[in-house]
């Protein structure tokens, strides 16, 4: 059982940086392929960031250039530097594992992937212009 924990959601002003943190229980955290995911009011779950058990990083269009995935497996720990931050980034952010690598595939194909089981409570950010 793998449980995750987000932290670091804030109020902050569109141009400004945040970075979320998610904590892992799981002794083989390694093993997982990690990802941020968000969901804004009104709006469907949608993937953020990717990356692999080795570091092979991917994100959405809507954030590239903006965003970005670490992970630092010793510590069991995944990061999201977000940068330049909009209005429309206001969203709950989830950290989610799945136990897959997610090194190839279309972003629908790996974002949406059902191997994405466990699932932290939720982070909130919010942007205000």
């Amino acid at each position: 059982q793998v449980t995750l924990v987000e932290s670091g959601g804030d109020s902050v002003q569109a141009g400004g940086s945040l970075t979320l943190t998610c904590t892992g229980s799981e002794i083989g955290f390694s093993n997982y392929c990690m990802g941020w995911f968000r969901q804004a009011p009104g709006k469907e779950r949608e993937g953020v960031a990717l990356i692999t058990g080795f570091g092979v990083k991917v994100v959405a269009d809507s954030v590239k250039g903006r965003f970005m995935i670490s992970r630092d497996n010793v510590k069991r720990s995944l990061y999201l530097e977000m940068n330049s931050l909009k209005p429309e980034d206001t969203a709950i952010y989830f950290c989610a594992a799945a136990f897959y690598n997610c090194d190839s595939g279309s972003w629908s194909e790996r974002s949406g992937n059902p191997a994405f089981g466990y699932w932290g409570p939720g982070t909130q950010v919010t942007v205000s212009s």
